[in-house]
């Protein structure tokens, strides 16, 4: 594999780093699905179980309402989103230390072992979303609207967010071990912290709405839902979470070039 990260020596920095990254997301999806029986399945029924339990409970159970109707389909448009943010940034919490070896030996940025778990996991995630279109089509009471457009929109930010925090965590969990679990627990708290199993506007009554919106997840889910649900469209939301994004990019490429050096040295 090092060698064929190293070779073509006569191509452009840019390229070669195209081209590891991409030959790297394909390895990690190879390894996740070679031994699957399910395979495809896998990265789709998480997310379906979990939204079938938020829908039994919020529909069945309490006599309260949170998100729209469909319900089913408001889940879908942030749980998917959710899955692919949790699963990279778990993955990254051992980027570093999982490839110690091959890491050492290429010459290309080391970013890119947390970029190829950011395009593999978004590769799932992108596989998944026809899923979301079968219920959208079949659930009644889904209408598609104009605002469809802002969810490439949300894929752009979302990614730019989750580069920027694993090149925080990867390196910082090189010399703190214990940062691997404290992240496990962080995401936990994050996925009831963010506008999930319910919307921004659920949070209105209790004052928390523009709180709320300076979570960076808040205007990501908000552009992916918008497309389905126009009420839950929230341009300060969506403000709030690009420059976030943009900001926790610039701090984690800063911590991964403080670190480069020493983390090499550990691993």
């Amino acid at each position: 594999m090092s060698a064929t990260l190293n070779d073509d020596a006569t191509w452009t920095p840019f390229r070669r780093y195209r081209r590891s990254l991409w030959l790297l997301t394909l390895r990690d999806l190879r390894v996740r699905y070679s031994t699957s029986v399910l395979g495809y399945f896998w990265s789709i029924l998480d997310p379906l179980v979990m939204a079938a339990i938020y829908w039994f409970v919020f529909t069945q159970i309490f006599d309260r309402s949170v998100g729209e109707q469909p319900y089913i389909v408001f889940l879908l448009t942030a749980l998917l989103p959710w899955m692919w943010f949790n699963g990279a940034i778990s993955d990254c919490t051992r980027a570093f230390i999982r490839e110690a070896r091959l890491i050492r030996s290429t010459r290309i940025s080391r970013t890119v072992w947390v970029n190829r778990l950011v395009l593999s996991k978004g590769i799932e995630f992108l596989a998944s979303l026809p899923v979301l279109a079968v219920f959208a089509i079949f659930a009644g009471g889904t209408r598609v609207n104009w605002l469809l457009v802002l969810f490439p929109l949300g894929i752009l930010i979302q990614a730019v967010l989750m580069v920027g925090i694993g090149l925080i965590v990867a390196p910082l969990v090189v010399f703190f071990r214990d940062l691997e679990r404290a992240v496990k627990l962080i995401l936990r708290f994050t996925f009831y912290a963010s506008p999930i199993i319910y919307g921004l506007p659920d949070l209105r009554e209790l004052g928390l709405e523009q709180v709320g919106a300076f979570n960076p997840l808040a205007g990501i889910f908000s552009a992916y839902r918008s497309g389905f649900f126009p009420d839950q469209l929230d341009w300060f939301a969506i403000g709030m979470s690009a420059v976030l994004s943009l900001l926790i990019l610039a701090f984690g490429i800063f911590v991964y070039r403080r670190t480069e050096r020493s983390v090499l040295k550990e691993i």
